[in-house]
């Protein structure tokens, strides 16, 4: 289990099922602070990390960094734009809807290991449409696949 998406989809299902744009506040700073920094400054990935995970029987499972950070830049973005669509657009619906899609999908990884940003990034480096200098293990998708078994 993969437990800083396990906090993403339960912030995101809050958000969702109470009609409340705050856990997305927390949400997007969350993304933008581990696309920027990584666990370092951000509460959730903290949390998960320092706190939750010691306590588990359950021994952590490593992923190269380059995906996860592509990741949660994605992660970022769909957040950003959650909050974008329920303040600045009045877009309420829509910004729901797009929580929706982060519970899918944190739910997703965290429960089967499977994460699209990763697959996506894996994808964008087989067709050298971005750099795989820094990871030789970002372009083989089954190495994510494996990660959830």
């Amino acid at each position: 289990m993969r437990i800083t998406a396990a906090g993403v989809a339960l912030m995101a299902l809050t958000a969702v099922v109470l009609r409340r744009p705050e856990p997305l506040i927390l949400l997007t700073y969350g993304f933008v602070a581990r696309a920027a920094a990584g666990a370092r400054i951000s509460p959730l990935a903290l949390l998960s990390t320092r706190v939750i995970t010691p306590r588990l029987a359950l021994s952590p499972r490593l992923v190269p960094g380059p995906p996860k950070r592509f990741a949660q830049t994605l992660g970022a973005t769909v957040s950003a734009l959650t909050l974008i669509s329920y303040y600045a657009l009045g877009w309420h619906i829509a910004a729901f809807a797009l929580a929706g899609v982060m519970v899918a999908l944190a739910t997703l990884e965290s429960t089967l290991g499977f994460c699209l940003g990763c697959v996506i990034h894996a994808w964008l480096v087989r067709r050298r449409l971005i750099s795989a200098v820094e990871c030789v293990e970002c372009a083989d998708i089954s190495l994510f696949a494996r990660a959830g078994q």
